[in-house]
């Protein structure tokens, strides 16, 4: 039952994640209330619910992981160290590219508003969704948990080194605001205890667990963890959408989508090509351009809110980014499965 659910929800979920943002955008209400902490009765517990759900995804793709593909990853980590320089990389080469085509426009400040969401999402590690999406995918999952385990472990590095790097690319006051945040980033912003403990304990659980409760843990976890997933786009959709339509900005909106849509078309690009330029295996190569596009968006959000809460205008690009990245994640993930679907053979 659990395996039928799973496939069922794996094979809708480009469709089951645009239905999360369009009740995001309808219906934002109890997506704003999960987003708020809770505490539990009779407990001085407070409950967080998109940590939680973001706890379930890594638990699952850490269970998922092999422990011979995950030996394998370590005595040959060509793609994990080049995912991990492309995703230095990456921002150095896009984010020049579009602050110059922002300076053609007739925007004051050149659009460092909009530059600087779109520095904060791609300074960002590697989403953990993209575990999801690796799954749907068939891919290279120890490559891709392995990605986003050592991008998370060394943001409080990359972070600031990549917003101090970029800041002098902005005007009008958000490059200092950049600047102050990657300190703030230094501290982690908890993204290593979130990341990192879920992600052992489903490798823990892979390795001691008999085989019969692995099992039957594999087949409950999996479409939890992709229901968990569907939720956490909604939870954070809600903050974002919530003001659209009750204070619409057209112009905003659509030059938040298109900054966005050239950042994420890119990174998607360059991931692609260089997994071509390395002969990476079909599978390896997938996981690779996905972690190059899949930024943790989630993180940016929570970086821009608290570093300039007057402006949650700028959590639209954000936002849009990503929708974006889901939607070609669903494309690259759906074109891999095509090719690896066995071709019929002619009868005699």
């Amino acid at each position: 039952m659990h395996t039928r659910a799973a496939s069922w929800l794996r094979h809708r979920l480009g469709r089951a994640v645009v239905l999360a943002y369009l009740l995001a955008l309808f219906l934002p209400g109890p997506g704003l209330w999960l987003r708020r902490p809770h505490l539990l009765p009779l407990t001085h517990l407070t409950l967080h619910t998109a940590p939680l759900l973001l706890s379930l995804v890594l638990f699952s793709a850490g269970l998922q992981v092999p422990v011979r593909e995950l030996g394998r990853l370590l005595r040959h980590p060509k793609a994990l160290l080049a995912g991990l320089v492309l995703h230095l990389a990456i921002p150095l080469a896009v984010v020049p590219f579009v602050a110059f085509l922002l300076r053609r426009t007739p925007d004051s400040d050149g659009g460092s508003g909009l530059l600087t969401a779109m520095i904060l999402v791609v300074a960002m590690p590697v989403a953990a969704g993209a575990t999801v999406w690796t799954d749907k995918g068939d891919g290279d999952q120890p490559t891709m948990v392995g990605l986003v385990l050592a991008s998370t472990l060394l943001s409080p590095l990359t972070t600031p080194l990549l917003l101090e790097t970029l800041a002098p690319l902005l005007s009008g006051g958000y490059g200092q605001v950049l600047v102050d945040t990657g300190r703030l980033a230094q501290g982690g912003f908890g993204l290593a205890t979130t990341v990192v403990l879920p992600c052992a304990a489903g490798r823990l659980g892979a390795l001691v667990l008999p085989a019969r409760w692995l099992s039957r843990l594999h087949r409950t976890v999996l479409p939890l963890a992709l229901t968990g997933s569907l939720f956490l786009t909604y939870v954070n959709a809600s903050g974002a959408l919530g003001s659209v339509l009750t204070r619409p900005r057209p112009l905003l909106f659509a030059a938040a989508l298109a900054v966005a849509a050239v950042v994420c078309l890119l990174s998607f690009a360059l991931g692609r090509v260089a997994a071509r330029v390395l002969r990476l295996e079909a599978g390896t190569a997938s996981s690779l351009t996905l972690a190059c596009g899949m930024n943790n968006s989630s993180a940016s959000a929570v970086l821009i809110t608290a570093s300039l809460p007057d402006k949650p205008h700028l959590l639209l690009p954000v936002l849009a980014y990503g929708l974006l990245q889901k939607a070609a994640a669903s494309r690259i993930v759906t074109r891999l499965r095509r090719d690896r679907a066995p071709t019929p053979t002619a009868g005699p």
